[in-house]
């Protein structure tokens, strides 16, 4: 499946759930995560990966996601649509304490 592929399953995943996504297309800065949302108040970036490129993020990627992190914002890193699922389940979650 192609990355393009998976980031429209995702985005329309999102979109069901409720959440205001954007697939980003050009940034002015060097890797921003492919798909930025809020859900429920949280602020959420997503870097879009294949199964095959996984493990390929660089290090510009690598250090936004951390930032974001920092920031208390979810960020992660997702090669299907089930990782973006379990990340809404655990939002869910954690809303629902």
């Amino acid at each position: 499946m192609k990355e393009s592929e998976i980031q429209k399953k995702i985005l329309e995943y999102l979109k069901l759930q409720g959440a205001y996504s954007i697939k980003v297309i050009q940034a002015s800065k060097a890797g921003v995560p492919d798909i930025i949302c809020c859900y429920k108040g949280w602020f959420i970036a997503i870097e879009v990966k294949t199964p095959k490129t996984k493990y390929n993020t660089s290090e510009l990627q690598k250090l936004n996601i951390e930032w974001i992190k920092k920031a208390q914002g979810e960020a992660i890193v997702a090669y299907d649509i089930e990782q973006v699922k379990q990340l809404i389940e655990r939002i869910d979650y954690e809303r629902d304490k």
